[in-house]
């Protein structure tokens, strides 16, 4: 695959990108943010288009909720997939909201046999309804339950392999939940099928303590990436290759340099082990 390094899309960055020489080379925009009629917010989406590849980002579908999907909102997807053909589409292997209430947050599952087949029941439907094959992100997780019977790995594996939907490897919340559940990240990026991931996300976290005084990591994405996801993520592209990587941030967000240059860290990272891997073979 190719080496691109992306960053997701803000309102403040939007004429830099317009006007300037290309400083990335996709963007990620968050799927409900555009689920409006016309305005100059998609006449500007459509402008940015013409210039960089996007990635649709999906936060609310609630893949993992007990209720059937809102046809209505994967109508709106389907209208936006449909005007802005962007080049990947995924969504969260999470659940937000229940009993018609929406809880504006991306909240874990128990990873059992229940679950797994409620997950690849949404997911065929998104993938029949959409004509398009969709993305799983591995979430960030606090807590854990006592009834899943799958590790996170497997289960995410076994979704991909049941549905044929691919995996969006979020290195950042790989490690953010390995470090609050005590295991090890690398398990879960190990048991993810290779062929299968289309698109990596990096990003920062904040650091806490939890009521037993053990570190604590939040998935804020209002930092720069941390070294240990550095670290991480170059030992991921060892093990897959390149793959087209985008930079979070959600808050604190600095200027576009500065995002730029954190996409050009994972650009060069790519670069330079498929240099590598060039002169080995």
């Amino acid at each position: 695959m190719d080496a691109l390094a992306g960053i997701g899309l803000k309102d403040e960055h939007a004429l830099p990108l317009l006007e300037g020489a290309a400083a990335v080379d996709f963007l990620e925009i968050h799927a409900e943010n555009y689920f409006v009629a016309g305005g100059p917010r998609l006449r500007r989406l459509e402008r940015l288009r013409e210039r960089l590849p996007l990635s649709l980002h999906g936060v609310g579908l609630s893949i993992g909720g007990e209720a059937p999907l809102d046809e209505a909102h994967l109508d709106a997807l389907a209208a936006l997939l449909q005007r802005f053909e962007p080049r990947w589409f995924s969504e969260h292997l999470a659940w937000s909201s229940h009993g018609g209430t929406w809880l504006n947050d991306l909240l874990p599952l128990p990873y059992d046999d229940a679950t797994l087949q409620r997950v690849c029941e949404h997911i065929d439907r998104v993938q029949t309804r959409l004509r398009r094959r969709m993305l799983l992100e591995n979430p960030s997780s606090y807590v854990a339950y006592e009834c899943s019977t799958w590790d996170e790995g497997a289960f995410i594996a076994e979704v991909v392999r049941r549905t044929g939907c691919g995996a969006l490897l979020d290195v950042n919340n790989a490690y953010v939940s390995g470090v609050n559940h005590g295991r090890d990240p690398w398990a879960l990026i190990e048991a993810l099928p290779a062929g299968a991931i289309g698109e990596i996300h990096l990003a920062g976290f904040a650091e806490d303590r939890d009521a037993a005084g053990d570190r604590l990591l939040i998935d804020h994405h209002g930092a720069p990436v941390d070294a240990a996801v550095w670290a991480l993520y170059q030992r991921t592209l060892e093990r897959l290759g390149p793959r087209p990587t985008l930079i979070e941030r959600d808050n604190e967000v600095p200027a576009l340099p500065v995002l730029a240059a954190e996409a050009a860290h994972a650009r060069a990272a790519m670069r330079a082990l498929g240099a590598a891997l060039r002169e080995a073979a």
